[in-house]
């Protein structure tokens, strides 16, 4: 059999476990693990945001929201070397001698992370000697950017070879158990900011205590843990040649380049504007801006995750009409929580914004309505890119999510001269609407349901219902709210939720929700 044969057949088999009620139970606590990480992301962007505040003034902020955006976007150093990872790991539990086919493979792969990480992080601090990253992104005045930033990315790329072993867990069964040990890493992080934050100030200690966390976990799972779980992990050889490493570079390209323009639509935006605005302000608005959308977009993907994989199942076996009412139905899922989510934000956010900056960042509303509308016009294509993932579509992926990247960047160089941050948000939404909506989407779901024109059409209006519906009643409890500042927030808020589910209550009737859920176009 072929590597490529092994591939696909890994793929049949991941999607065939993950249908089977233990499996998908597993998975199912992952993905409790994974939205329990997403909050505490959600923690680290939204709530830590006026303490440093306190500490720091709006410049300060902006750099560390640079800094922060460069370590996540640091992450695509792994090119998609852990999607390829799970594939090999359970291609081996069809073979003989799974354990030490795995030992081997997990050994030869930890050498090829440890070799890449080290020689990285030496070539960027070389570089950065050459071109401080100030310069380039503008922060040539603030303290210490420089050696932040470093220790941010440094930091970042060391912790990579723990992705190994949590591909390693998810193959094996253990996938909640990494996710679970990273947020306790991530709490400890967090707490640890503060005391660097309030004990010094500097952008350097915050940033050791960010990333300290994660390579001490790192180190704990591959040093103690792994061996410990799976003790057939100490007998592994990793003497492989240099073709044999290229290749598995190779096989992990079409995860490489989906990975990197989603990292890249989050992240990058945030040090292009850095680099081409002058307004530090401007920066930091956009900055926390983009927090919130990046996390409704997080939240989705975690959404999607169980979905997609019994798509993946359904898919893998063949069984063509359930995949067309799953999908059909799992797309109109991720639409209506997107757009809820959206319908109370934006009349909300104003005030929040300023409560959460104390009135230090002026809010920019157009900004704001442009990344939360086109968080909620991009939700279903979300399900589109797991569903992809999870069936093996690398060529697919490669086309669509590098064309994404490439419209992205140009856009952004072009309209953010023009128009500043809401310059790069309209190049976001732009490039996830054409691309990844309109290629990826349309794509997917034509090769799905039997009616994918009108399956778009209905979630534009059932995506429209929602927005509008839920905007203008908030408009109006906002207009009517007593009090001024946290409390007048805390009302209308509070009011509001009230009276969406008192509209929303007639779905409880499970006859009329069976009703519309049958006429969902499939």
């Amino acid at each position: 059999m072929t590597s490529a044969q092994q591939d696909v057949q890994a793929k049949a088999v991941h999607s065939a476990e993950l249908g089977g009620g233990g499996r998908f139970r597993r998975l199912m606590k992952g993905w409790s693990a994974n939205l329990v990480q997403t909050f505490l992301g959600l923690v680290q962007q939204l709530l830590l945001i006026p303490v440093f505040l306190h500490v720091w003034t709006g410049e300060m902020l902006a750099a560390w929201l640079a800094i922060y955006a460069a370590g996540s976007l640091a992450v695509i150093a792994d090119a998609g070397l852990q999607l390829r990872a799970i594939n090999r790991f359970l291609a081996f539990k069809t073979c003989r001698d799974c354990d030490g086919r795995t030992a081997n493979f997990y050994a030869a792969m930890l050498r090829i992370y440890v070799g890449g990480d080290v020689g990285l992080c030496v070539l960027l601090v070389v570089g950065a000697l050459f071109m401080p990253p100030s310069g380039l992104l503008g922060f040539h005045t603030t303290p210490s950017f420089d050696a932040a930033l470093l220790v941010m990315i440094v930091g970042v790329l060391l912790a990579l070879p723990a992705n190994l072993v949590s591909g390693l867990y998810r193959a094996r069964g253990k996938y909640g158990r990494t996710v679970w040990l990273q947020n306790g890493a991530l709490l400890i992080g967090q707490i640890a900011q503060l005391i660097a934050l309030t004990t010094t100030g500097s952008l350097v200690a915050v940033a050791a205590a960010f990333v300290s966390m994660q390579v001490l976990l790192m180190i704990y799972l591959v040093a103690y843990d792994a061996p410990r779980l799976f003790p057939f992990l100490r007998a592994g050889r990793g003497d492989r040649t240099w073709r044999w490493a290229a290749g598995q570079f190779g096989r992990a390209f079409p995860f490489a380049v989906a990975n990197l323009s989603e990292l890249a639509l989050v992240n990058a935006p945030v040090l292009m504007v850095s680099a081409l605005v002058v307004d530090r302000v401007a920066v930091a608005q956009w900055g926390l801006t983009r927090v919130i959308a990046s996390f409704l977009r997080g939240l989705c993907a975690q959404v999607t995750l169980p979905i997609a994989a019994e798509l993946g199942h359904d898919y893998a076996i063949g069984d063509r009409e359930r995949l067309r009412q799953l999908y059909a139905r799992g797309s109109t899922f991720v639409t209506v929580i997107a757009s809820t989510i959206v319908a109370g934000l934006l009349p909300f956010w104003p005030d929040f914004f300023t409560l959460w900056t104390h009135g230090s960042i002026p809010y920019d509303a157009p900004l704001a309505h442009t990344l939360l509308l086109g968080s909620a016009a991009v939700a279903p294509s979300l399900l589109a890119l797991s569903f992809a993932n999870h069936s093996n579509r690398g060529d697919l992926l490669v086309r669509t999510k590098g064309l994404q990247l490439i419209v992205f960047l140009v856009l952004s160089v072009v309209s953010i001269r023009w128009l500043g941050p809401l310059g790069a948000a309209l190049a976001v939404v732009a490039s996830d609407l054409l691309v990844q909506f309109g290629l990826l989407g349309f794509v997917i779901m034509g090769a799905t349901l039997r009616h994918p024109v009108r399956h778009a059409l209905f979630l534009a209006a059932v995506a429209s219902a929602i927005v509008l519906s839920g905007w203008a009643i908030g408009i109006g409890i906002a207009s009517l709210a007593p009090s001024t500042g946290f409390v007048h927030f805390v009302a209308e808020s509070a009011t509001w939720l009230i009276v969406v589910g008192i509209v929303a209550s007639p779905l409880l009737n499970k006859r009329l929700r069976d009703g519309l859920i049958a006429r969902i176009p499939a």
